[in-house]
């Protein structure tokens, strides 16, 4: 299953071509576009990402809400698991969302 996670926008940059920027996602930091929201985003501002295209905003308390419930669904294995694929070693059984 795919989720928009929200996440904490810290960087932004990419004048030229799609505007990209990093967000912190609890911790992890990724890459994303910002295309959807470019006209209207600024770092510290919070967006919900799908598929490393940030899609819309979110204020903060509805971000630190979406947390606190994929925690308690324990989803958040999922974000630290795909911190694992950038790391350049291929992730074991056990450490894959369906193992």
């Amino acid at each position: 299953m795919c989720l928009g996670i929200p996440g904490k926008i810290v960087e932004m940059y990419g004048t030229e071509g799609l505007p990209m920027g990093v967000v912190d996602f609890g911790g992890v930091r990724r890459e994303v576009c910002l295309a959807y929201v470019a006209d209207e985003v600024k770092p510290g501002d919070y967006a919900i990402v799908h598929v490393g295209f940030a899609i819309s905003l979110v204020d903060e308390e509805e971000a630190l809400r979406t947390y606190e419930a994929l925690k308690e669904l324990d989803q958040l294995d999922e974000i630290e698991w795909m911190s694992e694929i950038g790391s350049g070693r291929p992730p074991g059984p056990a450490e894959t969302p369906e193992g």
